[in-house]
Formats: C-alpha cells, structure tokens, sequence
C-alpha cells in the first residue's frame, strides 16, 4: 500500500530544494553501507569515496537513480531507517513527531514512503524560509575568525611546504642509496653466477673423474674376475706349478684391489662396492658344500632347509603357482593372495623374493601392492616369464644360493644347470599353508 504509487508518485511530487539536498545527504551516507552488488552501476565509482565529498560529487546521478530504479530506493531507505530508528519508524508507521524537522520528515517520507508521503513533501514545500538578519558584531566576529582561520592556513601551508622539501630531500637520498643497493645487488649477481659457474664447472669435472675411476673399478673387476678363473682353472693342476700359479694370481689380486683402494681415497669416493677390508687378507677359502642334494624335491624339511641358507633368493613362477592353488580365481585375485603369503614368509624368514608373472596374461595397467620385502616383476611383451626367472638366476653371483619354485620341468631342468635348486609350486604351497 506504502509502495503503490511510488513511481508515478515521485515523478508528479516535485521535491522543494531542501527535501533534495536532504534526501541525497542521506542516500550518499547510506551508498558507504551498501555491498557494491547493490549498488547501480552509475553510482559505484561513488561508494569509497568520504561521506561529504560523495554527497557532492554524486547528486547529479544520485537523484535519477532515487526516481528510476525502485529497489535502490528501497534499500536505501532501509539503511536510512537503521540510521534513524524512532523517527524512520514514526514516518513510516505514518506517526505524527511535531517535534521534528518537517524538511527531515519530507526526506524521510520520501524515502520510506508511508501512504501520506506526498501530503509530508508538500507540508514541507509550504514552509517558508525564515529571512536571516544582519548582525554586525556576529559579521565582526566572523570576519575575525575566517582572518585568524586563513592566518593559520597560511602557517600550515608553510609548515607543509617545509615538510615537502624535507621529505624530497630525503626522497632524493633514498633513491641514491636505492640505487648503490642496486648496484651492490647487480655485482653480488653477477659474481654469484660466475660462482655458480665454477661450481657447474667443478662438478663436472668431478663428474668426470667419477666415472673414470667408475670405468677403472669396472675393468678391475673384470680382471679379478679373469684372474679368478685363472686361479679357479691353476687349482686343478699339481704341485708345484698349481702353487705357483696360485701365488702370482693371488698376488696381482691383492695389487690390483690395493691399487683400487688407493685410488678411491685418493679421489676421496665414498665407502661402497664389493670390496671390504678383510677381502686384502690372504688366504684359502674353503668350498660350499652343497646343501639337500639328496633330499626329494618336495621335501618340506628340504625346503626349510634351502631357505635357512645365508643371502638365499627366493624365485616364484607366479601363475604356475596360483593356478595351482587357486585355479578358478580371477588373476588379480590370484596374483594379491600370492604376493600377500609369500610377504608373510619374507617378514618371518628374513629372505629375498622375487615372484615373476607372465606379462602376456595381463589385459591393462596392474593394480598390485607388494608387501614389503616381496620383488614383483610381469614379463615384457614378446617375453615369456620362464625366461626373465633364468635371466634372474643368471644375474646372481656364482655360489649364492638361488631356489626356483616352479613345477614346469622346462624350467626346473634349466635352472638346474645354471646352478639354481628347483622345488614344486606344492611345496611353497604346502610351506604357506603350514604358515
């Protein structure tokens, strides 16, 4: 009812001056407290600006937008009566305040639009302006008041004016030690890449000087390895030709590991490699002897008894084991609880093992979580996993103990002769079971 006629209201009740001047006053201290997403596109380059200059600078655009866009006025008057509770609420209740301003009223009512708004405004249009009088003692006063107000302005200025030459004067010496600072920081730059440089340079040549020491490590080994071959093969002769091929071999050994060890303090290399101190000691070393050749190969003792062995490794062909246990399971099933036994039995064995699957049975990427101690490999394509388990026995140094657990003939027979000991995939399965 309030709000009917506000639109065609507003434009036929023309606004006497003051009302105006009053009704932008309060809309421009309201458009601070508005979100900017309320706010009328004209009007939002005017809300951070101070109250008074934004009453000033906005009344031109201010008073259309009060005529035209109705839901600003609204939320404008509702900011307006959060600011002026008991008189907002008397106007808009259409409460009569004889106390109040009628110019405040009309502002109000124009704003808040209670039924009578128009009757307000107009009440304020018929007041008239009450004629100042001259007082000559008040004009004195005055007069005196704006000469010591411009007395003191002129003091300010000046104090400001020596303030701004002060603060150029240290402006112009910051911006010179700004640009030493600069300078300093240019030079550090500079010498820190030439720095840099000689590191890059440095590591480099240490780089460099790593991997030849690297290659030379690699040919002693090589040639240890030859040399052992020769001590192996000097063994089977007699004598004293047997003991004189021993010593010589035995003796550029232990030159050519001295000779590596001195190398590798002299280029300061880390501790690593093969080589340990009680390697330079000479001496004969006695032969392994072999460990349940006799014992059946399903033998449950015996393969407690090949995992007791020091460093052994553990090779699993990993489908010919579970589609022995768990033929009817899906593979990924089957690969999980597989990898899941065999961890248990590391953790409690303390052993290195290897399952190996065949690659041509997968069908996408693995999803498969190895337990910790548990080495998981599929066969690349074009390979099948009985040849990357002879690949792995074949990687091993000769005399470590190796047990292949697979029930293909094909592969027991061929790890056999490189070395390794071949159990049935029962057998793990009767150990993880047992478990």
């Amino acid at each position: 009812m309030a709000e009917a006629g506000t639109a065609a209201g507003s434009a036929a009740t023309p606004l006497p001056e003051p009302v105006r001047q009053r009704v932008l006053t309060l809309a421009a201290q309201a458009l601070g407290q508005l979100p900017a997403t309320d706010i009328p596109a004209p009007l939002r380059r005017f809300a951070s600006f101070a109250p008074g200059r934004r009453a000033k600078l906005s009344a031109s655009v201010l008073g259309p937008v009060l005529e035209t866009d109705e839901h600003f006025r609204r939320l404008v008057a509702f900011e307006v009566r959060r600011e002026h509770p008991e008189l907002g609420d008397a106007v808009a209740e259409g409460v009569a305040v004889p106390a109040a301003e009628p110019v405040e009223v009309a502002a109000l009512a124009y704003l808040l639009r209670p039924d009578d708004w128009e009757k307000l405004v107009g009440a304020a249009a018929q007041l008239r302006p009450e004629q100042p009088t001259v007082d000559e003692q008040v004009v004195g006063r005055l007069t005196e008041q704006l000469d010591q107000a411009r007395t003191e302005t002129r003091q300010v200025r000046d104090r400001l004016r020596e303030q701004v030459a002060e603060l150029k004067t240290e402006n112009t010496t910051l911006r010179r030690k700004l640009n030493e600072a600069r300078q300093r920081i240019s030079a550090l730059q500079g010498d820190l890449e030439v720095r840099t440089a000689e590191a890059a340079s440095a590591d480099e040549r240490v780089d460099a000087a790593r991997a030849e020491v690297e290659r030379e490590l690699r040919k002693l080994r090589a040639r240890i390895t030859e040399l052992e071959a020769v001590e192996h093969a000097a063994r089977r002769t007699a004598g004293q030709e047997r003991e004189l091929a021993s010593t010589r071999t035995r003796l550029l050994l232990d030159t050519m590991v001295e000779a590596a060890a001195g190398l590798r303090r002299e280029l300061a290399l880390p501790p690593g490699g093969e080589l340990r101190p009680a390697d330079t000691v000479a001496g004969v070393e006695p032969s392994a002897a072999p460990v349940g050749r006799s014992a059946p190969d399903d033998d449950p003792a015996l393969f407690d008894e090949l995992l007791a062995l020091p460093q052994v490794h553990l090779i699993v062909d990993g489908y010919n084991v579970t589609k022995t246990a768990w033929p009817n399971s899906p593979l990924h099933s089957q690969r999980q609880r597989l990898a899941t036994a065999l961890g248990a039995l590391a953790a409690q064995r303390r052993i290195e093992v290897t399952v190996v699957f065949d690659g041509a049975e997968l069908s996408g990427p693995v999803q498969l979580n190895p337990p910790r101690g548990v080495r998981v490999r599929f066969s690349p394509a074009g390979v099948i996993a009985d040849d990357v388990i002879r690949q792995l026995v074949r990687a091993e140094p000769p005399g470590r103990p190796i047990v292949v657990v697979s029930s293909d003939r094909e592969v027991a027979e061929s790890i056999k002769a490189l070395g390794a000991r071949a159990l049935s995939a029962t057998t793990l399965l009767s150990r993880i079971a047992r478990a």
